[in-house]
């Protein structure tokens, strides 16, 4: 005679819950945002001020055109203070980064923290239709990785 075991009857599973890894489920859309002729000492004042790294550029139809940071303010600052020239004359747009690289919203997070790791970017604008619609940064990758952790991966 054998040993038998029952477990009961298996539950009957309903349908996959749909999870959400896209990029445009966890990047931030109230962005504080700049203005190419704003002066830089305004933008040293954001960034201070609102806790912020950086942010985009952007004219007045919204449409992104570069993207100032912490760094390119300190280079700004560097070479004023290294060249004795004047600060309170520069404008955001002579010290951003024109040539901006863009995410999909539409990417898998995961796919975004690899873009993250490859290029050593700290943020990536999403662009719609022309227009900035938000922005990634990796601490919104760190918390998706929170929210997700506890999830099974298939493929």
């Amino acid at each position: 005679m054998g040993i038998k075991s029952f477990q009961g009857a298996r539950k009957h599973q309903s349908s996959v819950e749909e999870l959400p890894v896209k990029v445009s489920d966890y990047m931030s859309t109230n962005l504080i945002t700049f203005r190419p002729q704003q002066l830089m000492d305004e933008a040293v004042d954001i960034l201070i001020n609102q806790k912020i790294s950086g942010g985009p550029v952007v004219n007045d139809n919204n449409e992104l055109i570069g993207m100032i940071s912490e760094g390119d303010c300190i280079k700004h600052i560097s070479d004023s203070r290294y060249y004795n020239l004047p600060m309170e004359r520069n404008l955001i747009e002579d010290c951003m980064v024109k040539n901006v690289d863009t995410i999909d919203g539409n990417m898998n997070i995961f796919d975004a923290a690899n873009k993250f790791l490859n290029e050593k970017r700290r943020r990536f604008p999403i662009i719609e239709n022309g227009k900035l619609v938000g922005q990634i940064s990796q601490k919104d990758i760190l918390k998706a990785t929170v929210n997700l952790k506890s999830q099974n991966w298939k493929k």
